[in-house]
């Protein structure tokens, strides 16, 4: 007799509820919380918001009108999140440990205040799959036939030329706006000295 793929019941609830707890870490609501993980709120603000005065509020995002309107800082950030998050599910994370882990990793490489909130994340994702919130796709992540960077369109969208790309956009302005300039601010280079000196004493250790 086969063993069952399908998880036990037990450990399909532990999963949700560490994927609860992931979540709430990185700001997300009670409503989205209970979405992605099937819990209902009660027990969510019981375990994950004993102090009702911890709990995030606010109006919940409304994506697919708000991108188009966006500053274009926003919307690279937002293209971020998304593009990450479709690297991820093409690689088979689930969707939500995708979603998950791209704003765990777009948190890591932006430079703070970040722009994108969770909620605002999570509802960038369900327009772009049709997931969760809605079953029609508002969003395409497509690529620059110029600079290659994925960024967030219309859905169907392709794209022609760099007019709508956000970092060709960026680029442009990058010499005479502060904003863009502290956004992204210029790495230093690595020293190939060092780089040089680490890996002969690698060669002569080996």
């Amino acid at each position: 007799m086969s063993e069952s793929r399908t998880p036990p019941r037990v450990d399909r609830q532990l999963r949700a509820l560490q994927l609860a707890k992931d979540c709430a870490a990185l700001g997300a609501r009670v409503k989205t919380i209970g979405h992605l993980t099937g819990l209902p709120p009660r027990e969510l603000l019981r375990m994950l918001f004993p102090d009702r005065y911890s709990v995030p509020r606010g109006r919940p995002p409304d994506s697919p009108e708000w991108y188009h309107g966006a500053n274009l800082l926003y919307r690279a950030e937002a293209s971020i999140v998304v593009s990450i998050y479709r690297r991820l599910r093409v690689a088979g994370f689930t969707a939500a440990d995708a979603l998950v882990t791209a704003y765990r990793h777009y948190r890591g490489v932006c430079v703070p205040p970040h722009r994108i909130s969770f909620d605002r994340a999570f509802d960038l994702v369900a327009h772009t799959d049709g997931l969760w919130l809605t079953g029609a796709q508002s969003f395409s992540v497509v690529a620059c036939p110029k600079c290659h960077s994925e960024f967030l369109a219309a859905f169907g969208s392709i794209a022609m030329s760099n007019d709508d790309c956000p970092f060709c956009k960026l680029v442009q302005r990058y010499a005479t706006d502060q904003r863009v300039q502290a956004s992204y601010p210029v790495r230093p280079l690595p020293d190939m000295a060092l780089i040089e000196l680490g890996t002969r004493r690698l060669l002569l250790q080996s």
